[in-house]
């Protein structure tokens, strides 16, 4: 595993936060069917990106895994995310969002995402400190 790779990987994932951000605050209440759509959107890429990334790292830390699910409870073993839990209903409503689509379910998940979406900022900061300073470090 190449320390390039997680490095682009968490530039991207940054990249996807911040896009994320930028639709939940367009539109605090949820009235706007386009807003909770386009965050909806947008929260789906996070969250692949998100496993995708957390497999790079754990490989690079040398934990193979091979679903988003496995990947999510190999983090949370690793410390890398704290709340197992969410992180597993993140997925679970990326998937309902992926396959069916009722205006309920949007909303309950637009929801989801506002209420928590710091999670997403702070393991991000933390996987930036980690692999900032031990990535750079490999490289050298």
């Amino acid at each position: 595993m190449n320390s390039r790779k997680v490095k682009q990987s968490l530039t991207n994932l940054g990249n996807a936060i911040m896009r994320l951000k930028e639709a939940i605050e367009s539109d605090h209440s949820g009235t706007n069917s386009l807003v909770v759509d386009a965050t909806i959107q947008r929260f789906e890429f996070v969250i692949e990106l998100y496993w995708k990334t957390l497999k790079r790292i754990l490989a690079y830390e040398g934990i193979e895994t091979s679903t988003p699910r496995e990947a999510l409870q190999q983090a949370y073993s690793s410390r890398f995310i704290d709340n197992e839990t969410l992180w597993l209903q993140f997925l679970k409503n990326r998937n309902a969002t992926s396959h069916i689509y009722d205006e309920d379910t949007a909303l309950r998940i637009f929801r989801h995402i506002q209420k928590n979406f710091e999670e997403f900022e702070q393991v991000y900061r933390r996987l930036m400190q980690r692999y900032e300073v031990d990535v750079q470090k490999q490289d050298e």
